[in-house]
């Protein structure tokens, strides 16, 4: 039944293929079925070349279909993962990186190297000596994913 199918359409059931897949592209996101529908287009140009050929069989078209689909599918991930521009403002969704250098007054005192400072509207939890309530600190870095700020005396 499916070599039936594929004699049938002739070479435009992989251009149908691809322009499926392309579509699919444009209703989902992401950047997937955009490199299999190149493919499939590709091995559609293919079969309108060697449609007549006696080598050029369903078997052999999958076969190239498939290897052109992984092709594609890693120059695609090479070509998207170089387009990361460097942004002009690096440290946008970084908050603890953004106080370095700030100083504060300890809410809490930092005992066995735990403590809390309050910056602006929000309370930090804080590493470093121990120290009492009330010492001026400064901030000096972020660790634990930007959750907790390492800070010094002043």
């Amino acid at each position: 039944m499916l070599e039936r199918v594929f004699a049938e359409l002739g070479p435009w059931n992989w251009m149908v293929l691809g322009f499926a897949l392309l579509t699919l592209e444009i209703l989902t996101p992401g950047v997937f079925m955009l490199w299999i529908g190149l493919a499939a287009l590709i091995v559609g140009a293919l079969s309108l070349m060697f449609w007549s050929a006696g080598f050029w069989v369903w078997q052999v078209q999958i076969l190239v279909f498939l290897a052109l689909a992984l092709v594609c599918a890693f120059a695609g991930k090479k070509i998207m993962s170089g387009r990361g521009s460097a942004s002009d403002q690096p440290l946008l969704n970084r908050r603890g990186d953004q106080l370095i250098g700030r100083t504060a007054t300890l809410t809490e005192p930092i005992t066995d190297g735990r403590g809390r400072i309050k910056i602006g509207d929000t309370t930090w939890r804080v590493s470093g000596p121990d120290l009492p309530a009330g010492t001026k600190v400064r901030v000096k870095a972020a660790a634990d994913l930007d959750l907790e700020l390492v800070v010094e005396p002043v």
